[in-house]
């Protein structure tokens, strides 16, 4: 048997695990999100056990972050036969990924507020 180590949130990756779920991003993209902040590069089996969501879940996550261009996905040649792998890296900084969720709190409380003054108009 195969002896291998399994990585789990600390304190502070679960504190920020649950500001981004605070802030309206899904559990299961705000779990990769932290993954990605203390990892250069992971494939999918990786992220599942680093984040205990399971495979279905761990795709959606992986698909999403790369149409927001915050994951780009390489491939590893597979040792033998079988299909390369796919690893997957952050393409911009934690804190670039921080800013963009941000700017889109921001643009959607913009868009409510002014949902609520048209209210108004009808009060």
């Amino acid at each position: 048997m195969i002896e291998q180590t399994i990585q789990v949130f600390d304190e502070k990756e679960e504190e920020f695990l649950n500001l981004l779920i605070s802030v309206g991003i899904r559990k299961t993209i705000a779990s990769v999100i932290v993954f990605f902040a203390s990892t250069n590069e992971a494939t999918s089996r990786e992220i599942e056990r680093g984040t205990d969501l399971r495979q279905p879940e761990v795709s959606i996550a992986i698909k999403y972050l790369t149409n927001q261009g915050w994951i780009t996905r390489g491939e590893v040649p597979s040792e033998g036969k079988g299909r390369p792998q796919k690893k997957y890296r952050l393409s911009i900084k934690i804190t670039e990924i921080v800013s963009n969720i941000e700017s889109q709190k921001k643009s959607e409380a913009k868009n409510q507020l002014a949902l609520v003054k048209k209210m108004r108009e009808y009060a």
